[in-house]
């Protein structure tokens, strides 16, 4: 019988990664981060224009409740899928979708994007609507069969913003006795939850990984207590009328992710921007929890905790995050440049200047409000102008991904 010779592991190994296909859809942070990126930049300009009196877009909801819905289902949202599309590669071993797959989830997205502000409403909510309950069961069934328990509590939070999104479409359009605003708490309140599970993975792995020698050790009582006591806080604080106990359940979730971050020693991330972003990022975090606490009370507008929560802790750890994972991703060292800087800065000044803006005297906010957004968009177009080139290319070191 005539032999046939097999390669060997290390020529299988590298056969599989070479490159395949067409860069921008290799993996789920390439389309997610720029799209994201791009709306980030686009959307909020065109919000503050309409909410300045010059209507040049006419969206399909009204249009406060159009730019807090876009920022959270449409850019936050884009970049945390484009996360865990890349991330569950990593913790699995299994294929995430790429090529045309990738390519169906992206084009779902961004039609639902373009119907946002074209029309009609009904469009704009089924489009929006189909694309998180899609990616929660490939996330899940990923999970499911690498037998990654540990990471199934975000295909849950995944599920939950789905029905979040559904919520809000058909109380927008009076379907179901439900205030618009609601739905869109609960979407934030969902994706600070995920930002507080995240964060305690990466932020701690980081600054040890830049700090030979530093140990960094989570503690399960804290992680927990910290987890479910911001669970209540934020469920009191979307669905309950506010009430003293909502405010001392918001103050206690302030006060232990403080104690959070104090354990993972931020003073070790000074001179490293790529990693001072995520420690300054997540000090946003209690500080939009302490703002909702003050709001129970009565002694500030709702709006100052969900800035804080949205631009500071969302906008901060998402520009932190999207810099340094398409660095690695795409084969480049963790090493930022000025114009990553830049963004960082002008993210976490974009956030003080909203929260100021709120605290001042009415005739001062239009002024807030345009250099806030102007802060914003322009971080946005920094980072498109440095990654967009990397994120439709080729990996560094050739290998595919």
């Amino acid at each position: 019988m005539k032999s046939v010779s097999l390669p060997i592991f290390s020529e299988v190994k590298a056969a599989a990664e070479k490159p395949q296909g067409w860069p921008l859809l290799r993996l789920g942070f390439r389309p997610f981060y720029l799209g994201g990126a791009l709306i980030a930049a686009v959307w909020v300009p065109l919000w503050l224009m309409l909410y300045l009196g010059h209507p040049v877009v006419t969206p399909a909801v009204p249009p406060l409740f159009w730019h807090a819905h876009e920022m959270l289902f449409g850019f936050a949202l884009a970049i945390v899928i484009g996360f865990l599309l890349t991330a569950g590669k990593n913790w699995t071993g299994l294929p995430t979708p790429r090529g045309p797959a990738l390519g169906a989830l992206v084009l779902l997205w961004l039609a639902a994007r373009v119907a946002s502000l074209t029309g009609p409403d009904w469009l704009y909510a089924g489009l929006d609507s189909a694309l998180l309950p899609i990616v929660a069961v490939l996330f899940a069934r990923l999970l499911l069969r690498a037998g990654n328990r540990r990471n199934l509590p975000l295909a849950g939070l995944l599920l939950a913003l789905a029905a979040a999104n559904i919520v809000f479409h058909l109380g927008v359009a009076g379907l179901l006795a439900v205030s618009a605003l609601t739905p869109l708490y609960a979407g934030l309140a969902l994706i600070t939850m995920i930002e507080g599970v995240m964060a305690g993975r990466v932020i701690p792995a980081f600054t040890m990984a830049v700090n030979p020698g530093v140990r960094l050790v989570a503690h399960a009582a804290l992680e927990r207590w910290t987890l479910a006591v911001t669970a209540l806080g934020l469920a009191w604080w979307v669905l309950a009328p506010a009430h003293p106990l909502g405010a001392l359940l918001l103050l206690g979730a302030g006060g232990l992710h403080l104690y959070r971050l104090r354990s993972w020693r931020s003073g070790l991330s000074a001179g490293r921007p790529i990693l001072w972003i995520l420690h300054a990022a997540y000090l946003w975090l209690p500080v939009g929890l302490w703002a909702l606490a003050l709001a129970q009370l009565g002694w500030l507008a709702n709006s100052v905790g969900v800035h804080a929560l949205a631009l500071g802790a969302t906008g901060g750890l998402i520009i932190g995050m999207i810099t340094r994972t398409a660095r690695g991703h795409t084969g480049r060292p963790l090493q930022t440049t000025a114009l990553e800087v830049s963004a960082y800065a002008l993210v976490l000044t974009a956030a003080l200047v909203r929260l100021l803006g709120a605290l001042m005297p009415a005739t001062w906010y239009p002024v807030s409000l345009m250099l806030a957004s102007t802060a914003w968009s322009l971080a946005f177009v920094l980072y498109l102008v440095q990654f967009a080139p990397w994120l439709m290319q080729t990996r560094l070191d050739g290998k595919d991904g």
